[in-house]
């Protein structure tokens, strides 16, 4: 009966915000800081564990959720280690992996529907979504892309990245030029 009374109970809501990708998110830390006083009061303990697996050619790590009380009940869940990631070590690269697949299997454990956050959202009133103009949509489209162009290639500022990207546009614009002017021939 413990799992059903932590399942009711528990309020994770997405406190961390992502300010690169502009979203609300919770992580494996503060889903165990939350369940921490409903195992104590429901006298349950919670265990975490890893293994590192290998499906196909890539190595995940399968993380793995058991909870401990008047019931007995585990899941895992899986990640793999992002190859791209740059300025990171090894340990660091696992360790998210392991953060993420621990996530995700204390998700399934306590039944946290990571889609949508519920405990702060309203549903009583639907809300319709205010349609882009072309501006706008061009200008949060240029600012995604400067930002994922300087994380890709490891820039530290924007404006940086903005600088390259416009050099590169204006490079990218002759090579057009040249190629479409009718007296342009090719080797």
């Amino acid at each position: 009966m413990s799992l059903i009374k932590i399942q009711a109970e528990l309020k994770a809501p997405k406190n961390q915000r992502n300010a690169f990708g502009n979203y609300n998110f919770r992580s494996c830390e503060d889903i165990v800081e939350a369940v921490k006083p409903l195992l104590a009061k429901y006298n349950t303990a919670l265990l975490m564990s890893d293994e590192i697996v290998l499906i196909g050619d890539r190595y995940y790590v399968k993380a793995t959720i058991s909870l401990v009380g008047d019931v007995e009940a585990s899941t895992s869940a899986y990640a793999r280690e992002d190859l791209t990631i740059v300025k990171q070590g090894v340990a660091q690269v696992t360790g998210g992996a392991s953060s993420y697949a621990r996530k995700y299997a204390l998700n399934g454990l306590f039944a946290i529907d990571d889609s949508k956050d519920v405990d702060t959202q309203d549903n009583s009133k639907p809300t319709a979504k205010k349609p882009m103009t072309l501006n706008e949509y061009l200008k949060t489209k240029r600012v995604k892309d400067i930002k994922g162009f300087a994380l890709k290639h490891g820039i530290k500022s924007t404006e940086d990245a903005e600088k390259i990207l416009s050099d590169k546009k204006e490079l990218d614009d002759l090579i057009d030029d040249f190629l479409n002017t009718p007296t342009t021939r090719l080797p």
